[in-house]
């Protein structure tokens, strides 16, 4: 080829990477004022109603410090919930992610076991939540399989990732030497993952103690049981203190998760 033809080339294809940028921009700026058009949000609305929103904040402060033992007390069984419910969903996600994994799995079986991910994550938590109160009764019980099932959704789909971006020379040589596969995703899998893994499964423990408050307004157990009690019971004031004890726990649990993060992305 000429030179002149590699300028002309190079030049075409700087103007065909130019023009798709040009579309994208166009079609993102679309899709902004689309959605904007249908949220119909009225900065007038948004004035008038800043009164009741300052007069609601008021109302939460100061905190009630008399019923910190309540809200500890809560607290505990908030976290103990999220230890379970993340243990459950996340041993139960390893074999979904396996079967779910495009380097491990036939098509046919990818495509079960990611319809089953698919329809674990459209449900709700709240959802789940009622359900097992419907089969279990209130308290921390429904809360604890409510947060097993919904880690599964995340979790699975983590991992399949994880699984997805392995080494393929590894699988490929345990492939040639005959191996299983549950011998390939033992030996060939599983040392490669197993860092990140823990690392998602970390993350996720740490969202499923705000997903345990959540669960709370349907009765399933922990500190948000407490807390919706207090806002119905208009205790606005005792409320704060809940959502001041589970601050302080979030960010804790946030700051030692993101050291425990780094460390198994170092190791």
């Amino acid at each position: 080829m000429k030179f002149t033809d590699r300028i002309r080339a190079y030049t075409a294809s700087r103007y065909n990477v130019w023009i798709i940028r040009v579309l994208a921009i166009i079609g993102l700026g679309w899709a902004y004022i689309w959605s904007l058009q249908g949220l119909k949000i009225d900065p007038k609305l948004l004035q008038t109603s800043l009164p009741y929103m300052t007069d609601f904040l008021s109302r939460l402060w100061p905190p009630d410090l008399s019923i910190l033992d309540v809200a500890v007390k809560a607290l505990i069984e908030t976290v103990q919930m999220s230890i379970w419910g993340t243990t459950i969903g996340a041993i139960l996600s390893i074999p979904i992610a396996l079967l779910s994994a495009q380097n491990l799995s036939p098509l046919w079986l990818r495509w079960i076991a990611n319809l089953f991910q698919n329809a674990v994550r459209s449900v709700p938590s709240i959802i789940l939540g009622l359900f097992f109160v419907a089969a279990t009764g209130l308290g921390a019980p429904a809360g604890t399989l409510a947060l097993g099932i919904y880690t599964i959704g995340y979790l699975a789909k983590f991992y399949q990732e994880a699984i997805e971006s392995v080494d393929k020379r590894s699988l490929e040589s345990l492939q040639v030497s005959r191996a299983s596969w549950w011998q390939v995703a033992q030996y060939g899998v599983m040392p490669q993952v197993l860092p990140l893994c823990l690392g998602y499964t970390l993350y996720m423990f740490e969202y499923n103690i705000r997903a345990a408050s959540v669960l709370g307004v349907v009765g399933a157990g922990g500190i948000g049981f407490e807390l919706v009690s207090y806002i119905r019971g208009f205790e606005y004031s005792k409320a704060t203190t809940m959502m001041l004890v589970l601050l302080v726990v979030v960010t804790a649990i946030d700051a030692l998760s993101s050291q425990l993060r780094n460390k198994f992305k170092l190791d």
